[in-house]
Formats: structure tokens, sequence, C-alpha cells
């Protein structure tokens, strides 16, 4: 049986206008693993506030983080409970 966590990923975007497009569809392409997300405008810093709840393998949610992590103006971290 595949070990697979719940977690949360924090993800914190500089200028939406220029990666929002990418972000979306990475967030389209691990749809399965995504259980809930939350975003927030912070309009007075131009920054975007995204938390996913996840439910996957620790290998698909580094592979998610990761390709989020490597759009310049992206920051990610996450959290996991194996369960």
């Amino acid at each position: 049986m595949e070990s697979r966590s719940v977690g949360v990923i924090a993800i914190i975007i500089k200028e939406r206008d220029t990666v929002a497009c990418k972000v979306n569809d990475i967030f389209t392409q691990y749809g399965s693993i995504i259980l809930g997300r939350i975003g927030l405008p912070y309009r007075e810093r131009n920054l975007n506030i995204i938390t996913l709840i996840v439910d996957a393998s620790t290998d698909q949610i580094g592979a998610l983080t990761g390709k989020l992590g490597r759009i310049e103006g992206v920051t990610v971290k996450s959290t996991l409970a194996k369960l």
C-alpha cells in the first residue's frame, strides 16, 4: 500500500499578474490530490497568499511543491502529517 500524507501547503505569490496562469496550470495538473484551497489577496503589498490542503504520497506533494517553487516570484512551504 502506498504511504500517503495529509498536509498543508502555503504559497505566497508576488506580482500575481505575471505568474497566476502558471500557478493555476500546476493546480489543475495536481487537482486530484488537492482537497481544498483558500486564497487571499493582500493588495497593500501586491501579494496573494494561497493555502492548499492535500492528501497524497510524499513524492506527489514534493513534485507539486517543487514545480511551484521553480516559478519566479513564488514561495512555497509545506507541512505534512503521516497517517
